[in-house]
């Protein structure tokens, strides 16, 4: 799960639970861009930030293993198969509802750097 908030940097996010270990942690504040998408559409391997299908108001950092319908449904899953609820759970979600890509780990500081 993500708590995102929109100050300062325009897009941050807070990882919260351990679905994308061992990557991201829980604790992690990332920053995330949300025009990453704008001109081409996520690809298999691309960490994205998704609104939860069973609670939209909730958000979500996954990892696309599969693109289909032409681009338009992703196929999400969590880095750590053992703590995940990813698209083995809830199906495909549709790529025009992918929030941005997280692209920085900016917190904790022993932790900087890059997300991929």
């Amino acid at each position: 799960m993500i708590r995102r908030t929109m100050r300062s940097w325009g897009a941050r996010a807070e990882v919260i639970g351990g679905s994308m270990r061992p990557q991201l942690r829980s604790g992690d504040w990332l920053l995330v861009d949300p025009e990453a998408y704008a001109a081409t559409g996520p690809a298999v391997g691309d960490l994205v930030l998704v609104p939860d299908p069973r609670e939209p108001t909730r958000l979500l950092v996954k990892r696309v293993s599969d693109v289909y319908e032409g681009g338009r449904e992703l196929w999400v899953r969590g880095d750590a198969r053992d703590a995940t609820s990813d698209s083995e759970v809830f199906g495909s979600v549709r790529a025009s509802t992918v929030v941005g890509r997280p692209w920085f780990r900016y917190w904790p500081l022993s932790r900087l750097g890059r997300v991929v």
